[in-house]
């Protein structure tokens, strides 16, 4: 992946505002408790700033937010360029159903669950995945708003049995499933071990619903996602999403089963 224009943006003013307040990357680091290392290389764009290293940046050298709003934009500048018109979407949705059969889905993915299925992934190396990752966790925010979206999810029993990244992965990622599912607008259905063929293995599909308008639907591939809008496309794949969701257990009982397997990671 070739350097970002608002990784560069990022470093420049990074740099402009510790020179301008008299102090070597050295010092910097100090005051914000991380490695002068780290400080050098996110200035000369080695490494992507984290979020946490972005706000504590402005307040330190009274950035006012910029190194904050700068760092938005380049993760939404890390997204394939096909996935922005979708996640624009994914923002400002009323609700979201999703289905997946094979791993958890993105906006409830813990960092180090997302970053395993990067790196097993091979599509990206080094930094280039420490950007997807920042890119992907900064989707969730949608959930932490005031106002979420209602936020409904299928999976398979299988994606609690996948040793993604191992067990201490694995038990953090369950956990992280519990305390989410906990949030009044998030709903958690399991489809049982034992459940046969059904129509959700064909494929991963999220359902957005506009505050106005038609649902919008999303399937993702191997090489790029696509974003469904013919009506009667959209009308299958909520037919699909009822025969999903039919052989799906309630929440109450998926908080359960994700509690039990959780601890089974050790």
């Amino acid at each position: 992946m070739s350097r970002m224009p608002m990784l560069e943006l990022f470093a420049g003013e990074l740099r402009r505002l510790r020179v301008a307040a008299g102090l070597s990357q050295e010092a910097l680091g100090e005051r914000l408790s991380y490695s002068a290392s780290l400080v050098a290389a996110v200035e000369q764009c080695r490494r992507p700033p984290r979020e946490e290293f972005a706000r504590r940046c402005d307040e330190v050298l009274s950035g006012g937010g910029l190194l904050a709003r700068i760092r938005e934009t380049l993760v939404r500048e890390s997204l394939m360029p096909w996935f922005r018109e979708w996640v624009t979407i994914e923002q400002e949705a009323a609700a979201l159903r999703s289905f997946q059969p094979l791993v958890v889905p993105g906006l409830l993915q813990t960092e180090a669950y997302a970053r395993t299925l990067y790196e097993g992934a091979g599509q990206f190396v080094g930094d280039e995945v420490e950007q997807q990752v920042a890119a992907r966790l900064a989707r969730q925010t949608v959930l932490a708003r005031p106002a979420p979206p209602q936020l409904v999810v299928v999976l398979d029993y299988t994606v609690l049995e996948r040793p993604v990244g191992g067990p201490k992965v694995m038990r953090e990622q369950l956990r992280h499933l519990l305390e989410v599912g906990g949030r009044p607008k998030v709903h958690l259905h399991l489809v049982p071990r034992s459940t046969g063929a059904y129509p959700g293995l064909n494929g991963a599909f999220v359902l957005a619903t506009p505050p106005e308008g038609d649902d919008i639907a999303y399937l993702d591939n191997q090489l790029h996602g696509t974003i469904v809008e013919r009506s009667a496309d959209v009308h299958s794949l909520r037919q699909i999403w009822e025969s999903v969701r039919a052989e799906a257990m309630p929440h109450g009982a998926t908080l359960k089963l994700i509690s039990e397997a959780a601890e089974t990671w050790t």
